[in-house]
């Protein structure tokens, strides 16, 4: 074979493998596009679409007047496609981002208008397509900010791209924060906690594309799983009540020096509870709220434990009111009980008690059950009070009620006379003062509550009562002597000197507890506990309330501490509400709160306000609010309005309310005249145009 021939038979081959490697991957490309393009189509698609969780908007909590304690408000994450369609030309971005720099920095004031220039640019640079300007920005600032250079060519096309998340904002600041509480991952507290299955509503789902630059954006405008909003709490607590009951409690711990210390108001006849204030020193005159005492402080609650320990007595028939007792000391094995301040005399059992003798308690008990103390542990547990109370809120402490069987830390000559005055015992305050409150509300123990109803779109979908604990406690009888000695001791015992007030009767028990300092017992340190538990008005008691304060410096003992706190937070409470007052048409009674003003335009109002040279608390920014009235003066209530949300219009003039159910797209049924007083819809539901709203004014 020749040359020639030899080179042709090798070019022919070496053709001839590539058409068959052509031909192959022909084939090949086939067999991907046709036989198995279904698989990697699928495959594709889940690389690039994923799917996302939406948000629903959480629930409103509502104070029981109607007044907003938390709500959701969004706010948005920043970012900006730096390629958007329209500043993909760089003649269109170079000749505005100069601009948009300027007035970034002029607004968030974090860097200069040169930085934000060369990040800009950088950023442009590096192709990205979802570069992070600006977390948590409000959506009065995101309406500025869309105003920007580039950004006001459009909401795309300008490249700023806003993603809404939900921020929990609480209206009235610290007020009832505590009770409120909030919900992080394994952390439930207080409202927001126990009600999370509510509030939090059912989170939505939404088909995303990931596009360059790692942008993952709806592939719908619309959600494939639309979220569904949380329902709203309407709570016990009354605004008013919280804002008088916390500042009077922290004025009393900043003047006793107090480490800690807790208010709690009860409505008698229905256990809801109106105010709940738990401070605690975090440095020298300054006070926090960090622990829920009022529900979780369990401690020996001291003289006040004496209602429990006279009502066995006068029950079983073993003692009366006039019984004569020695009062003093009293000496039992190891051990010399002894009065805070001993004075050997002989009283009747109705001057022992106003007077709180301890050894004339533990004397009494001591002598009476001393052979059988399960006849005496009994009544307490008869009346539950080892028991726990099932609160609508997390963190309750479980009582400790020691009984002879059940307990081998029971001493056989201390333990009973010392739990005949509050000792050898674990009780909290909400404890304490539920049971006081059976005995206003005619014996009847019933468990306080913080919730009454929970609604969606404003319709009740449940609604809550308190639980009866017991139906009665104690006969007739007795409830009317120890209705008389709590009378007596505000009238003629340990809480005279700072807790009568001559225009109404208050009923109540003076305490003073010497606290344990942990391992080291009671010879450590001396530590007490200050406590005044009681209600009024004593005739016809609709309020029952309890004051706690530990570790005073100087004065310690109940009467001085905890009395003058009750006293401000009745009197104020007494003085606010005509229908508690004895004989007294309401017409009679003078304006005892700020001057009225309407609810609506914020600036009009304040002016007025500022006027009349009253402070405000919280300075509105929106355009329309609310007002409340407390004991400080007038806290503003953001009432800014949100596209599908029922507006807040409760106090205001028709003029502003119609105007703001009109931009809702809502029609409105009006009766009457005046302020609005109530709305059929309940303000924060979702709403839908056209629906008819009623409006009452007056």
């Amino acid at each position: 074979m020749n040359i020639r021939a030899n080179i042709l038979l090798r070019v022919y081959l070496a053709f001839g493998l590539i058409v068959l490697f052509a031909f192959a991957v022909l084939l090949r490309l086939g067999d991907v596009q046709f036989v198995q393009g279904k698989k990697w189509k699928a495959m594709a698609d889940s690389l690039s679409v994923r799917e996302f969780d939406i948000e629903a908007v959480r629930g409103n909590i509502y104070s029981n007047d109607g007044s907003l304690l938390a709500t959701s408000v969004p706010e948005y994450e920043l970012r900006m496609d730096m390629f958007a369609g329209g500043i993909a030309k760089d003649e269109i971005f170079n000749a505005k981002v100069d601009s948009l720099a300027s007035a970034l920095a002029g607004f968030f004031k974090d860097k200069t208008a040169k930085e934000y220039s060369r990040f800009l640019r950088k950023a442009r640079q590096d192709t990205l397509r979802a570069v992070l300007i600006k977390r948590r920005v409000s959506y009065e600032d995101l309406k500025v900010i869309r105003k920007f250079p580039l950004y006001n060519i459009g909401s795309y096309s300008g490249g700023l791209k806003a993603e809404q998340q939900n921020k929990r904002i609480l209206p009235f600041k610290d007020l009832a924060a505590r009770t409120i509480g909030y919900k992080k991952p394994n952390i439930s507290v207080g409202l927001e906690g126990a009600y999370g299955s509510y509030i939090d509503g059912e989170t939505g789902k939404q088909m995303r594309q990931r596009v360059a630059g790692g942008l993952w954006v709806p592939i719908n405008s619309d959600a494939e799983i639309a979220p569904k909003d949380g329902a709203d709490i309407i709570s016990t607590i009354d605004i008013n009540m919280q804002d008088l009951a916390q500042n009077a409690l922290k004025e009393g711990l900043i003047k006793s020096k107090a480490h800690h210390g807790a208010v709690i108001i009860m409505e008698v006849a229905t256990g809801e509870i109106r105010a709940v204030a738990n401070y605690t020193r975090v440095e020298e005159g300054v006070y926090k709220e960090a622990f829920n005492y009022a529900i979780a402080g369990n401690q020996d609650p001291g003289s006040t434990f004496k209602l429990a320990s006279y009502m066995a007595l006068l029950e079983d028939k073993l003692v009366d009111t006039n019984t004569m007792v020695a009062t003093g000391y009293y000496q039992i094995p190891g051990h010399l009980i002894k009065d805070s301040h001993p004075k050997i005399e002989t009283v009747t059992v109705k001057s022992a008690f106003e007077n709180s003798s301890n050894a004339a308690i533990a004397k009494l008990i001591n002598i009476n059950y001393g052979q059988d103390p399960m006849k005496f542990t009994n009544h307490l547990y008869k009346w539950g009070l080892n028991e726990m109370m099932k609160l609508q809120i997390p963190g309750e402490a479980k009582p400790n009620i020691k009984n002879i069987e059940a307990n081998k830390s029971w001493n056989k000559n201390m333990t009973l006379p010392q739990m005949a005055y509050g000792y050898e015992m674990e009780l909290t305050p909400l404890k304490m003062l539920s049971f006081y409150n059976a005995v206003a509300n005619n014996g009847k123990y019933i468990a306080p509550i913080f919730v009454k109803e929970i609604r969606r779109l404003g319709n009740p979908i449940e609604q809550f009562k308190a639980r009866v604990i017991n139906e009665k406690i104690c006969s007739d009888v007795t409830l009317s002597k120890i209705k008389s000695m709590l009378e007596g001791v505000v009238t003629n015992g340990s809480g005279k000197q700072v807790v009568y007030n001559p225009l109404y009767k208050i009923a109540g028990k003076t305490g003073t507890a010497q606290v344990a300092d942990g391992n080291l017992g009671y010879k450590a340190k001396k530590q007490y506990q200050a406590s005044f538990v009681g209600y009024f008005p004593a005739e016809k008691p609709k309020y029952s309330m309890i004051v706690v304060i530990n570790d005073p410096i100087g004065e310690y003992y109940g009467a001085l501490v905890s009395g003058p706190v009750f006293r401000k937070i009745a009197d104020r409470i007494y003085a606010g509400d005509v229908k508690m007052y004895s004989g007294v048409k309401e017409n009679m009674v003078g304006n005892t709160t700020a001057p009225s003003a309407k609810a609506g335009q914020s600036k009009a109002t304040r002016k007025v306000y500022n006027a009349f040279g009253i402070k405000v608390l919280y300075a509105a920014k929106s355009d329309y609010f609310n007002s409340v009235d407390t004991s400080n003066g007038v806290a503003y209530q953001e009432n800014i309005p949100v596209k599908g949300v029922m507006p807040n219009i409760a106090g205001m003039g028709l003029k502003d309310a119609m105007y703001l159910i009109g931009n809702a797209g809502l029609k409105a049924r009006v009766k009457g005249s005046g302020k609005v007083t109530s709305q059929s819809i309940l303000p924060g539901s979702r709403i839908g145009k056209g629906l008819l709203v009623e409006i009452e004014l007056n």
